[in-house]
This record gives structure tokens, C-alpha cells and sequence, in this order.
């Protein structure tokens, strides 16, 4: 029985990108491919951030990663949803992260956490989510 002190940190969710609590109810528990996503552009401080769009990876039907809008034809070019709430990347990105998956919501895109680039939205990946309003 292991009984010494840990410390575990916390981050400080942004999820100002939700255009309302509609839909956060039903969030579902999908798992994350840390290595699909880069350090440095996706998670800087250590965590993926909420709000970040996902799709399912290449040849996959169970992991998820960054959805990328330059890929219109194929994985990770359909996106299939928002990360709910923000995920600690391990230290060792060949370990599958759990996460929240929001499939139907109300969104502020402008509040996204990535504008541009993998993790964004575009105008396929609204169509893909065919979500009713983007604020």
C-alpha cells in the first residue's frame, strides 16, 4: 500500500466557446491519440485545450486526434466533434488519453482555441458536424 504524498496539477478550463450548456449533458467518453497532436502548437502548458475539434485518425475507428481541414476526403479530415473539457498530455504520447467527446452543441467559434491550422474549424468541418448554430 503506497500511502506517500502526491501532487497532481490542474488545468484552468476556457470554455467560453460554448454558446450554452446545450448538449453538455450527453458528452461521451472517447480515447485520444496524444501522439496525433504537437507539442509545442497544441498543447504548450501540458494540456490539450477544451474546444479543440477532433476527428477520428487515418485506418481508425476508436482513436481520436486533431481534426485537420486541409484533408477534405479522408481522416483526420471529418470532424466529428469538440473536446469537452481539457486533457493532460502524458509524458509518454504512445498512451491513449481519455477524453470528452461533444457531438451536439451551441458554439462560439471565434472562441475556439485554435483558429487556424489542425484543431480548427472550417466551414467542411461546421458541415461535417452539422451543427445548427456557430455563433
Amino acid at each position: 500500500m503506497d500511502l506517500s504524498i502526491k501532487t497532481e496539477a490542474f488545468q484552468q478550463d476556457d470554455q467560453s466557446w460554448l454558446g450554452s450548456a446545450h448538449g453538455t449533458q450527453s458528452a461521451r467518453t472517447v480515447t485520444l491519440d496524444a501522439s496525433a497532436f504537437t507539442a509545442g502548437t497544441h498543447y504548450p502548458n501540458g494540456y490539450i485545450p477544451s474546444g479543440t475539434v477532433l476527428a477520428y485518425l487515418a485506418g481508425s475507428t476508436t482513436k481520436l486526434g486533431p481534426y485537420d481541414p486541409s484533408n477534405t476526403t479522408t481522416e483526420p479530415g471529418v470532424a466529428v466533434g469538440f473536446l469537452f473539457t481539457a486533457v493532460k498530455v502524458p509524458a509518454d504520447t504512445s498512451k491513449p488519453v481519455g477524453a470528452a467527446l461533444l457531438t451536439h452543441c451551441r458554439v462560439r467559434t471565434a472562441k475556439l482555441p485554435f483558429q487556424s491550422g489542425k484543431g480548427s474549424i472550417d466551414a467542411n468541418g461546421k458541415a461535417d458536424l452539422k451543427l445548427a448554430e456557430f455563433v
